[in-house]
């Protein structure tokens, strides 16, 4: 079993805020050699499990990678290279910390992100971002800036506790390593509500335009665009839960969105500061205290 490479930032503990949970759900972190987990018990559905861990060798990413194929090449359409059957694999992975959710009853993975830090991202010489977009106006910002992405959820697991775990080990990542910009690519299937040809995305564009874009001097332009002027921007249509997510925590958008034929997507560029989030979630993003309960695991502290 290969090990992976030590973190260039710290991973452990992870905790889930308390603002970030259900009310029905509590986190306990519990120590596992270098990475803790957290164990969180929902009452919905039918009494879940899960845990949320960071990846700690090889193995552990091959799962994630299934987990990433099964989502958006089967269910999305998404052609996708790599030498491995069945994985999801691209150049960035080797350089990436893998966030991991897991059925705490079957073992598996059913909700994943992965995680570019500043420091790995000059390793490997930019971003996944950096190919979809012009991110020059972000130059300034890329000692302070993370990238999330390849988020996805198993269809069996999208009931909100999954991608609300995720998150809350974001907000302890992120105010552990006193990091305060997240950027990444919000992705719009092509067939979103049953669209075929890009007028969801194109209608969502024309949306976030009007009320959520960032301000000029952080604006990227896409290397492929997608054709929104030539598309029907006219559909009420909701954009994907993940998108809506991102703009009630202060996310904004950078910019049009670029056309990802591997992926059968259309990608709007988000960047979200710590600065921008709304007040009740803030001070778990600023850093999260953990106490060490008698049982010598350790108890997130809102």
């Amino acid at each position: 079993m290969k090990e992976l490479p030590n973190p260039t930032f710290a991973l452990s503990p992870v905790a889930v805020p308390r603002l970030l949970r259900p009310k029905s759900s509590r986190a306990v972190i519990q120590p596992r050699g270098e990475v803790s987990e957290v164990l969180r018990t929902r009452e919905e559905p039918a009494g879940a499990k899960i845990i949320v861990s960071w990846a700690r060798h090889q193995d552990e990413v091959r799962q994630a990678q299934r987990l990433r194929y099964q989502v958006f090449a089967l269910e999305m359409g998404a052609t996708l290279g790599g030498n491995l059957p069945g994985h999801d694999i691209d150049l960035f992975d080797d350089f990436c910390e893998h966030l991991l959710v897991r059925d705490a009853d079957s073992g598996d993975i059913i909700g994943t992100y992965r995680v570019l830090t500043p420091t790995q991202a000059k390793r490997v010489g930019s971003t996944y971002s950096d190919t979809e977009f012009d991110l020059t106006r972000l130059r300034l910002l890329r000692d302070r800036m993370v990238e999330l992405g390849r988020s996805c959820v198993h269809a069996d697991h999208r009931h909100g506790g999954v991608i609300l775990a995720l998150w809350g080990a974001l907000a302890e990542f992120m105010g552990r390593n006193q990091l305060d910009i997240m950027i990444g690519c919000a992705s719009i299937p092509m067939q979103h509500h049953g669209t075929t040809s890009g007028q969801a995305a194109a209608s969502i564009w024309r949306q976030v335009r009007q009320s959520h874009m960032a301000s000029i001097e952080y604006r990227v332009t896409p290397r492929l665009a997608l054709p929104v002027d030539r598309l029907d921007d006219s559909l009420d249509i909701e954009a994907p839960a993940l998108i809506k997510g991102y703009l009630r925590l202060g996310a904004k958008v950078l910019g049009p969105p670029a056309w990802d034929p591997d992926f059968n997507a259309a990608d709007l560029p988000m960047m979200m500061r710590v600065a921008d989030l709304p007040t009740r979630y803030l001070k778990h993003f600023s850093g999260n205290r953990v106490r060490r309960d008698a049982g010598g695991g350790y108890i997130g502290q809102a």
